[in-house]
Order: structure tokens, then sequence, then C-alpha cells
């Protein structure tokens, strides 16, 4: 089977490694009870935890109501709950659980283990030059 001219364009071959890499993270996750939305969702609130429900919407690449309909599935859960920290308006800082936290770290050493898989075969500098490629690119399609 021959590919392509296309199949060899690097804008096909992101979208390829993004589609497998999300079927082998959902698969992985799928014993921790989270979809990759929801790991999306708990590691943004982690990582950004004074940030507004659009900024980490946009940190998990969906919609201000897609994230909210998120929060909801995960506060009925118990793994997100109400912030201590106060706030400015109407905005309702959020948290994570102990239990959030927990489920956290288990999801991420199974979202870290299909990266490390995705990686082996490359060296330190390799992926250190993938990163930056990578980055390079999203910053050029994100300039107006």
């Amino acid at each position: 089977m021959g590919g392509s001219d296309a199949e060899a364009m690097v804008g096909y071959l992101v979208k390829r490694v993004q589609q497998s890499l999300r079927r082998r993270c959902d698969a992985a996750l799928r014993p921790t009870g989270l979809s990759m939305a929801q790991y999306a969702a708990l590691r943004a609130l982690a990582d950004h935890p004074d940030a507004s429900a659009s900024e980490l919407a946009r940190l998990c690449f969906v919609t201000r109501q897609s994230f909210q309909d998120l929060l909801s599935g995960l506060r009925s859960a118990g793994l997100v709950g109400e912030g201590d920290a106060r706030s400015a308006g109407r905005a309702r800082p959020l948290a994570l659980t102990a239990a959030g936290r927990r489920r956290l770290a288990t999801a991420h050493t199974a979202v870290a283990g299909v990266e490390a898989s995705m990686l082996s075969g490359l060296s330190a500098n390799a992926k250190r030059q993938l990163a930056q490629a990578l980055t390079a690119c999203a910053v050029n399609l994100e300039e107006d």
C-alpha cells in the first residue's frame, strides 16, 4: 500500500499522531473512570488553580459551555468542589477534592505512560527539538 503525497504532509502526520495518541490515552484512562476530556479538565485545574472557567476551557480546547458540562460531571463524581480562594464578581473558585487529586495522579501516570511509549526511541535532544518545533507551529497558527 503506497502512501500519497498528502500522507507525508506535516499537518496530516500531526493529525495522525493526535488521533493515535487520543485513542491510546482513552484506553489507558478507562480503568481510572476518566475520559481524556475529564483528565484534561482536572489537569488544567490542578495546574492553574486561579484560572477562570473561560481560561480553563481554552486550556482544554473546549467551549466554555462544554467545560461547564465537564465540571458538572466532575462535581457529581466528587472530584471537583468549591475552592477556598476569594474571587471577584460572580465566579466561584474551583478546586480539586482529595479524591480528585488521587484520581488525577493515577490518570496522569497512565497518560505519561502513553507519552513515553509514543516517544520511545527518540533521544532527549530529539524530544526537545520536537517540542520546540510543535510549539513554534502552534504559535504560528495562533497569531492573528
